[in-house]
């Protein structure tokens, strides 16, 4: 049978889609290639439904069935033929995960696996190439899955974190992962910096719940659960004595109190999955050379043991501190920061976010007070943010973030009022300024007015920020209300 040839419509076509097919999901240009290929739609009605496009790209497919392409013809329409395939079965997989989040233990059976692979089959993919491409959907839709709702927000700064995140689980061009990259993700560590309570295990898991997981045709289920493949350790929850033990086990007998085995986070973690290694700033020097030394040579010890055991898991590692800072007073080793930062996240603080967006606080109670109550309550809403608008200053900093937003609304659910901790405030109200003044973003006004306004904060009268800043009181009084 002699090859056909595409047409140069369908050429440009299907390499746009392409593109979109291996594009970032959370990127602002992702929404104009798919206005492109669908003409007439509206990012609207593109966000309304998800199937406009696989409704555009299943005709152009049809018209080639049959026909014998050339290879790079056959590779430029392959993707179109994953994504409708994809887009077929994501319902059964939304399914599957939502009954897998909820359980431990073995991974679920997926009935629906033969006809996704059959239907792999059927356009050319040899058998373990189709059933890599299965799990690579499977993938995929847990990844979006987690990015998408356990991070909440409509920000720049938060459409930035979940872009970011995405990548680090697929690299910035998927096509790369898929031919390569799939099974060697373990080699990329990653390094989320932010202060306390902005969300960085949140963050951490949404990774460690993304990793690639294969498909067992003769079990037909996927060969780990990823609700067990994510473990989390915060490492300054542990005594000196016994974090070693916790992240690299120990023997019967190792030290006093050792009675039996103990298998640490490392030897414990799946070969799928992640390791999140919370408040990494906090550790030891001893510590830092030996999570380095598993770090590099993928192999550890337990204590009082001489078996190498392998670690295949990747690593993902926090801290709220600035690890500039303590890498120039030497608690902080060099070498050991340059294992960690394959990729460096920083996760956006919530005044951040409100700053960029003044809706985003209401989004955020409006989540809080479902996840509370089990469902949606406009009443409720109202009330939450009412009382915040009332009793807390205007430009209020949010030193703790998102968790204090968590626990203000329960405050205010259970006693109605909610106080702020200025003596917390504080301090990040002057880093925030400190961010601004580096940034040039502030004018001599608004310099004058948030330094007051601090300083108000701080010692808490007009008369003596006006003593502090050589103006009359009545005039730091005006800068106050202007900073606040």
């Amino acid at each position: 049978m002699p090859q056909a040839r595409l047409t140069a419509a369908d050429r440009e076509f299907f390499a746009a889609l392409a593109d979109v097919v291996f594009g970032n999901p959370f990127t602002p240009q992702r929404a104009q290639l798919i206005l492109r290929l669908v003409p007439g739609a509206s990012l609207g009605d593109l966000a309304r439904d998800r199937e406009a496009l696989p409704r555009v790209v299943a005709p152009r497919l049809q018209k080639l069935e049959g026909q014998l392409l050339g290879d790079e013809e056959r590779r430029l329409v392959e993707a179109a033929l994953w994504y409708v395939c994809y887009h077929r079965a994501v319902p059964q997989i939304d399914a599957l995960i939502e009954r897998q989040a909820q359980q431990v233990g073995a991974s679920l059976a997926v009935p629906f696996a033969d006809d996704v692979i059959a239907e792999l089959l059927h356009s050319g993919l040899p058998e373990e190439r189709a059933l890599r491409i299965f799990a690579f959907f499977f993938q995929l839709r847990r990844a979006f899955y987690f990015i998408e709702r356990s991070l909440a927000g409509e920000c720049e700064s938060m459409r930035g974190l979940r872009e970011a995140l995405w990548n680090n689980v697929f690299t910035h061009d998927m096509r790369g992962y898929e031919v390569g990259l799939w099974n060697r993700m373990e080699d990329f560590s990653t390094l989320l910096l932010g202060e306390t309570g902005t969300g960085k295990g949140s963050a951490a898991a949404a990774i460690g719940r993304s990793e690639f997981i294969p498909y067992v045709p003769g079990q037909r289920r996927f060969a780990a659960n990823f609700t067990d493949t994510f473990i989390a350790i915060n490492l300054s929850q542990f005594p000196e004595t016994l974090i070693e033990s916790e992240l690299f086990g120990h023997r019967k007998g190792a030290f006093t109190g050792a009675i039996d085995h103990y298998q640490g986070v490392f030897e414990r973690c799946s070969a799928h999955g992640a390791l999140f290694l919370d408040e990494i700033g906090e550790v030891s020097m001893p510590v830092q050379i030996k999570l380095l030394q598993v770090l590099q040579e993928r192999t550890l010890t337990p204590l009082g043991g001489h078996e190498k055991k392998r670690f295949s898991g990747r690593v993902i590692a926090a801290t709220n501190r600035r690890l500039a800072d303590l890498r120039r007073d030497g608690r902080f080793r060099d070498d050991f920061f340059y294992r960690l930062c394959s990729d460096v996240i920083e996760v956006p603080t919530l005044r951040q976010r409100i700053a960029e967006s003044p809706g985003e606080l209401q989004q955020l109670v409006r989540l809080v007070v479902a996840r509370i109550i089990g469902t949606e309550s406009s009443e409720l809403v109202a009330t939450v943010l009412e009382a915040l608008e009332t009793q807390l200053p205007r430009g209020y900093p949010w030193p703790g973030n998102v968790r204090e937003l968590e626990q203000a609304v329960r405050r205010i659910l259970l006693t109605g009022r909610y106080a702020a901790d200025m003596a917390q405030a504080a301090p990040n109200d002057e880093a925030a300024l400190v961010e601004k003044l580096h940034a040039g973003e502030l004018t001599a006004d608004e310099l004058l007015g948030r330094y007051c306004a601090l300083l108000y904060r701080r010692l808490g009268t007009y008369t003596e920020v006006a003593k502090r800043t050589g103006l009359d009181p009545r005039t730091s009084r005006k800068y106050v209300q202007s900073g606040s």
